[in-house]
């Protein structure tokens, strides 16, 4: 057959002359008949059975979206998008001084230690803060569980979790309950789905000690270099600035730690700003990750620890909260909210973004991967306005009231906070106190919870 031959019956189609039989030769195989290969090109068995498994068409589109997806690639990692005019690849691969220069291939080295630090975050919370928070007397003990109760808690997961006065008085007649023995029932299964103080006090105190002794480092660190002192240093011979050790291990410790908090921000407990925290961490990681790639490290350093700054005082507010320290967690909370303002809405704006848009314009200009850097920037300062907004109002109320009472900004449970009764209380459906309001956490219960 012109130099082919037909195959046996029940094999199908055509193979050319001199191939062997079997499966690695095209022999004999079982269904339809994929038809005869090109002329003069031979495909390997199995890329020829994967092949024309697919449709004409969606062989094309596949074939659309690999060479797509190859000229992104080209592009996001081409020298016009991450390095300014005169500026190559090749200038970043001598050995400069210490670590030399910045490498992409170091960020995979955050992963493997991200989860280092997420398992001695386990270690912490259980061997050094849960013995610290029972020591000033949280206590290791849920919520008082709700009886036992197949309709009201077919009520609860099905329909609403807060029954109307029409929907409690036909539950009423149907139980032979007292309305308020079913409000009580409701108000105690709330707070069994709530995280017991315990929980929080060992988040918080885990991102306490990290916040507090990276921010130590990083003042010990930035004392030293003459970037704290003259930004415009920062774009001094850029990008040909080398990396040392202090300021590798800075940059990666603090991208681990952001990955591990974008990892366990879905198993910790779910907060109020829960959607702003999540932009919040990927703005933080997008702006590490492309400034270590195309060595902004500089401005980098003072971007984080300007942010830690502040964050450590919060976790230690929240601290005195759940430990029912009243006056020192109004004292923290209000050192917490000026060093807040001071560093986000001054500082930041007045000196980080001053010389990363303005500075870095008249030194090294525009280019690509520029605009990337200071959009996250950018995105940054907004949150900013966002928290100094909830902080404000949280200011605001506790001088009405007379006590800081919460933090909106990142402690407010998604579930309901209007709860009169304490994990604590061994009774939650007892009486209320006489000025109309349950202790909470150490601050005021009842409607003004409702409220927030």
């Amino acid at each position: 057959m012109g130099g082919e031959e037909a195959r046996p019956r029940g094999g199908g189609g055509l193979r050319r002359a001199g191939d062997k039989k079997g499966p690695e030769g095209g022999g004999r195989r079982s269904g339809p008949a994929p038809g005869p290969p090109p002329r003069g090109f031979r495909w390997p068995w199995r890329q020829l059975k994967l092949w024309r498994l697919w449709p004409r068409g969606g062989r094309k589109m596949a074939t659309a979206a690999a060479g797509a997806l190859s000229m992104l690639w080209g592009w996001l990692w081409s020298e016009r998008f991450w390095m300014p005019q005169n500026a190559s690849w090749a200038d970043l691969e001598g050995p400069g001084d210490g670590y030399g220069y910045p490498q992409a291939r170091h960020i995979l080295s955050v992963f493997p230690l991200a989860a280092g630090v997420f398992s001695v975050r386990l270690l912490f919370e259980r061997f050094i803060a849960k013995p610290c928070a029972l020591h000033v007397g949280i206590q290791d003990s849920g919520p008082y569980q709700a009886p036992s109760n197949a309709i009201l808690e077919k009520v609860f997961v099905s329909i609403t979790k807060y029954p109307d006065e029409k929907r409690l008085e036909g539950l009423s007649k149907q139980l032979d309950w007292d309305i308020r023995k079913i409000q009580c029932w409701f108000r105690q299964r709330r707070n069994q789905d709530k995280p017991p103080t315990l929980t929080k006090f060992c988040e918080s105190m885990w991102r306490f000690t990290f916040y507090l002794c990276i921010f130590c480092y990083g003042i010990r660190f930035l004392w030293s270099s003459p970037w704290f002192w003259d930004t415009r240093q920062c774009w001094h011979s850029y990008p040909h600035q080398p990396l040392t050790s202090g300021l590798y291990y800075y940059y990666i410790m603090e991208l681990a730690f952001y990955w591990s908090l974008m990892f366990s921000q879905f198993t910790d407990i779910k907060r109020k700003d829960f959607l702003i925290m999540f932009v919040h961490h990927l703005a933080t990681i997008g702006l590490i990750t492309f400034s270590y790639i195309n060595n902004m490290v500089r401005v980098g350093t003072l971007v984080m620890c300007l942010h830690d700054a502040s964050d450590f005082l919060l976790e230690a507010a929240k601290l005195a909260n759940y430990a029912k320290y009243q006056r020192l967690c109004d004292t923290l909370f209000v050192i917490f909210s000026a060093v807040f303002m001071v560093t986000r809405l001054g500082i930041y704006p007045f000196w980080i973004l001053n010389t990363t848009l303005f500075e870095s314009w008249e030194m090294i200009g525009p280019y690509p991967s520029w605009w990337l850097f200071n959009g996250l920037l950018l995105v940054l300062q907004v949150l900013h306005v966002i928290w100094s907004y909830l902080i404000a109002r949280i200011a605001f109320k506790a001088l009405i009231r007379g006590k800081v009472t919460k933090d909106d900004r990142s402690d407010v449970e998604s579930s309901s906070e209007e709860e009169d009764v304490t994990s604590n209380t061994k009774s939650p459906c007892g009486n209320s106190s006489s000025n109309g309001a349950n202790r909470v956490n150490g601050h005021m219960g009842g409607s003004y919870w409702a409220e927030e």
